[in-house]
């Protein structure tokens, strides 16, 4: 499994992700203000410029240009009253080979982490267990 991550340009969290670190994550809160957090996250970031905003889909698309250049994908969707899940597509422009040797798995993972500094966590997988 190691090295699909790191042979690859995108990767993306979901529900029974083998890797236990790109499963999706859940917080208490509400799918709104969990769009909020998430978009003021991107607004932060150096280099980052969001390309589109859905509050009714709960997505938000992003394009990283400092460094290398990044098309995210952030997907928020409430499953239970006051519980969240986040989840990440993160694809990676290369030039030659479509390898980006890990950096859209490690992108997701910090931003989960600066994600798990501004709400409250619950947990990750299947609806939040741990």
């Amino acid at each position: 499994m190691k090295w699909k991550h790191i042979l690859t340009n995108h990767n993306e969290t979901s529900e029974r992700h083998p890797d236990e670190q790109l499963k999706s994550r859940y917080y208490k809160t509400t799918q709104s203000a969990a769009l909020q957090v998430v978009k003021e996250m991107f607004e932060q970031m150096d280099g980052c410029h969001i390309v589109a905003v859905s509050a009714e889909r709960g997505e938000i698309s992003v394009s990283l240009t400092k460094g290398r250049k990044v098309f995210i994908v952030a997907t928020i969707v409430s499953v239970r009253p006051f519980e969240t899940a986040i989840d990440f597509s993160v694809t990676t422009e290369t030039k030659w080979l479509p390898i980006d040797f890990g950096f859209s798995r490690q992108l997701i993972i910090r931003l989960y982490d600066q994600l798990e500094k501004r709400l409250p966590y619950i947990g990750s997988g299947i609806y939040g267990e741990k």
